[in-house]
């Protein structure tokens, strides 16, 4: 668990409160089942690398739970974001989209 997070309280599933959203994205190394990764850095930037390939995006917090992507040229997308809580520790993040509802959880490396 990244030490920013020592003495912050919250639930496995509970969605990330806009207050911590930018600490909860920023923390670290995000990594994904099938190994991807994605590093989001506070001034908004992304990005997210699979099979090697890096893919540079944006994101900005909406509201408590919700921020939005955008992936060049077009796509953008909206997740729910809650924390994941293991054994009492913060250990990394779901992201769910709305509308399809693909859910991806990232792991803190």
């Amino acid at each position: 668990m990244p030490d920013l997070f020592e003495g912050l309280d919250v639930d496995d599933g509970e969605p990330v409160a806009a207050t911590h959203m930018v600490d909860a994205l920023t923390a670290g190394t995000l990594v994904f089942d099938d190994g991807a990764t994605q590093v989001f850095t506070a001034d908004g930037g992304t990005t997210y690398t699979e099979r090697g390939r890096p893919s540079p995006g944006e994101w900005r917090v909406l509201a408590d739970g919700q921020f939005e992507s955008f992936w060049p040229p077009a796509y953008r997308a909206v997740y729910e974001l809650t924390w994941v809580v293991e054994g009492g520790a913060i250990t990394g993040l779901t992201f769910i989209e709305r509308g399809r509802g693909d859910r991806f959880m990232g792991r803190y490396r």
